[in-house]
């Protein structure tokens, strides 16, 4: 399938099953003008008795040029809707197998927004040189710490000091030795994560919204949650605007560097819908125009069936999900839950058809792709209980493509994780099909760990089981406890900081009055909403914060941060900023060096401490010799204190202990193994440097007063 070079020339192969006419367009423009644009292409009509076996369209050309050709492919078929079909010959569309993909070659520029996407291929090349001494990190999934982050957003802002060439691409976060750029994998390692999940990094369209007039026509979209190919790297991702190969070269690039610090590189992938959008606003550049019943969910009548959220009338992409069916509905990024379950047949949106054997092939061939061509470790599903949905949308208890991941040997070696949730209340926290190999984003994790924090009443035994590795939902069969991606915050809904800052959202400038984005967001404003003055006010808000990394990084399972939450990145209350490439969600490097020894400070050596203590990232789950809690009445509503210890086989003993009540709490302390005292680590009440003290400080007697809204960890030395 797509592009390969072969003994006597160029081979083009294509899939549709239902086409009648398949024509490849050819192109050898000028990098620089890119004619085709302007209708200049060689057009070869394939000849179904010569050029077609089984649903495989094929032509061999000889003499082709080995790199510099553009191509797409005009498919033509039967036209009935109602049959599933939406075949337009009058465009030339992606082929889906293209390993690099031509279009735009500058991020969010207004000028060519109108812009054409076309794949392309390079056989010319040397193969990338990974070094004599390059290895795979092969970090175990009990001792990972995952930073989410985005790669334009971490370092386009001018206050990240590199050249306005390289912002914002792949090499603005590697290749130091050459290009000079010591900031940015050296942030990593101070802060003392050791994995990256990469917002999406798959071609995209970041003008998709200014491509007609609508409410969101002002905005550029900067997560790119909505994939254009799922084989090439985001074009406009390279350095200069260089295009499609220097793209893929300077993602290999930014895996090696990151792989010599010893990180691991997620990929976070969208295999659940397309950006080529609905019947009433079609944007054909691939799928939809090869074979749309084929690709994509569609029911009895040809209509497109929508299990993905994609463009529904408040919002874009993800659906930020909270416990209760109701809260998951009304808490979608798509809208409220009357909105949801309104929209109707002629405005439904695409879902990838993902367990039709030619689709599963297409996503396995994908992510092999980016397994053995970038040397990527692991892969996040967004929406993945999309892709536990046969071909008709019904949920599956053994969904092929899920198992055939999980399977697989050339994915074997990597991490697996599902965001287990769709927009149409398919919710598999804990019950996700798994095969011992998937993890999960633990969205119950989340919730529960918000609203302890914040105070809310009957907490206390829910935190206990979020803390210790989520037994109730992954002590089955041999899952283990780093199958929990445990998380507070996520990309989607409110940073670290907003959420102890607003208690509603503030979404005005996205276009849809306010309508899109959470409405259980779970947080709380500590007494006022939005920025103040107040000192008493930022303190409380200060070591909220902390509350929240101390729990999230002592928790049994394996934790991930979101990209700027180290340094307190505030959207102003925006929880739905997918469309602002502004400050809202870049990072900025000149509020981070502020908080370099107050803050961050904190949050780094929160994570380097969990990293040294084995007693945080355990194999198995906990039982009775590995904790002691301490409390004798789990069934007191009122109760928002919270203590226990973990226990060392070398005496090495951690007391923890979490007060999410408004006023002091005297605790008396459990005595320390022998030979021993407690020191203490922790104090989130405390201003820094005294709030963590790796080495201990000492002089802890038998009883501690915690603040209101103060967590402490001791130390046995």
């Amino acid at each position: 399938m797509g592009v390969s070079e072969v003994e006597n020339g160029i081979n083009f192969a294509i899939f549709s099953q239902h086409a009648t006419a398949v024509t490849l367009c050819l192109s050898l423009p000028k990098r620089e003008k890119l004619d085709w644009q302007d209708g200049g292409m060689i057009e070869l009509p394939l000849d179904p008795r010569v050029n077609k076996t089984g649903d495989i369209w094929h032509i061999c050309i000889e003499d082709l040029p080995r790199s510099e050709v553009l191509y797409g492919y005009r498919v033509d078929g039967p036209r009935d809707w109602h049959q599933g079909h939406r075949f337009d010959s009058s465009i030339v569309l992606i082929d889906p197998y293209a390993k690099l993909v031509e279009g735009r070659r500058h991020f969010g520029d207004a000028s060519a927004k109108l812009s054409k996407f076309l794949g392309t291929y390079e056989f010319e090349s040397l193969p990338f040189d990974w070094g004599d001494n390059y290895k795979l990190p092969n970090i175990p999934e009990k001792d990972l710490v995952i930073y989410e982050m985005n790669v334009r957003a971490f370092t386009v802002d001018e206050s990240s000091g590199l050249d306005p060439e390289i912002r914002g691409s792949y090499l603005a976060e590697n290749n130091f030795s050459v290009f000079g750029i010591t900031l940015k994998i050296p942030h990593l390692l101070e802060l003392g994560i050791n994995a990256v999940e990469l917002l999406p990094v798959f071609e995209f369209d970041e003008m998709e919204f200014q491509r007609r007039r609508n409410p969101r026509d002002h905005m550029v979209n900067t997560w790119g949650y909505s994939t254009i190919n799922f084989f090439s790297p985001m074009s406009r991702y390279a350095g200069g605007g260089g295009g499609p190969l220097k793209a893929s070269w300077e993602f290999k690039e930014m895996v090696k560097a990151l792989h010599g610090a010893g990180i691991e590189v997620i990929l976070d992938v969208v295999y659940n819908h397309t950006n080529e959008a609905d019947d009433a606003n079609p944007y054909t550049t691939s799928f939809r125009g090869i074979d749309n019943k084929v690709y994509y969910m569609v029911d009895g009548n040809g209509q497109l069936l929508n299990y993905a959220g994609c463009g529904t009338p408040s919002a874009l992409v993800n659906c930020f999900l909270f416990t209760s069916l109701k809260n998951f509905f009304t808490s979608c990024n798509v809208g409220t839950y009357n909105s949801l379950l309104a929209i109707p047949s002629t405005t439904q949106r695409n879902t990838l058809n993902c367990n039709h054997p030619v689709v599963m092939e297409l996503i396995l061939d994908s992510l092999r792709h980016w397994v053995v061509e970038y040397h990527v470790d692991g892969f996040r599903f967004d929406l993945a209980s999309v892709l536990c949905r046969g071909t008709d949308g019904s949920p599956l208890n053994a969904p092929p493509l899920i198992r055939a991941i999980a399977k697989d040997a050339i994915l074997s070696r990597c991490k697996i994780i599902a965001e287990p949730w769709d927009c149409r209340g398919l919710y598999l926290v804990g019950k996700f099909p798994n095969w011992d190999r998937w993890a999960e984003w633990n969205g119950k994790y989340r919730d529960d760990l918000r609203k302890f924090i914040k105070g809310d009443p009957g907490m206390k035994g829910i935190l206990a089981t979020r803390i210790s590795g989520s037994s109730d939902l992954y002590r089955v069969n041999k899952r283990k406890p780093y199958h929990s991606i445990n998380f507070i915050i996520a990309h989607d809904g409110f940073t670290l900081y907003d959420m102890v800052s607003y208690n509603y959202k503030h979404n005005e400038a996205n276009g849809e009055g306010g309508n899109d984005g959470c409405n259980d967001n779970f947080s709380w404003n500590c007494g006022f909403e939005g920025e103040t003055d107040d000192a008493s006010i930022k303190a409380l808000r200060s070591r909220q914060m902390k509350n929240f990394h101390l729990a999230l990084m002592v928790s049994q399972g394996t934790p991930m941060m979101l990209m700027g939450d180290e340094y307190g990145h505030t959207r102003y209350g925006n929880n739905n900023s997918y469309g602002h490439d502004t400050a809202i969600n870049n990072f900025q490097w000149g509020q981070l060096e502020t908080k370099k020894n107050s803050h961050y400070r904190f949050f780094s050596e929160v994570i380097k401490f969990r990293q040294s203590r084995r007693v945080f990232g355990r194999e198995d789950f906990l039982n009775i010799n590995d904790v002691t809690w301490h409390e004798d009445n789990w069934d007191n509503y009122d109760s928002k204190f919270l203590a226990f210890t973990l226990h060392d086989n070398n005496g090495a003993d951690i007391y923890l202990a979490f007060n999410a009540h408004d006023f002091f709490v005297k605790v008396s302390l459990p005595p320390p193994p022998p030979k021993r005292q407690w020191f203490r680590v922790v104090d989130t009440n405390l201003e820094s440097p005294d709030d963590i003290v790796p080495e201990g400080a000492a002089g802890t007697g038998s009883t501690y007063n915690l603040s209101p809204y103060s967590s402490i960890l001791l130390e046995a030395k």
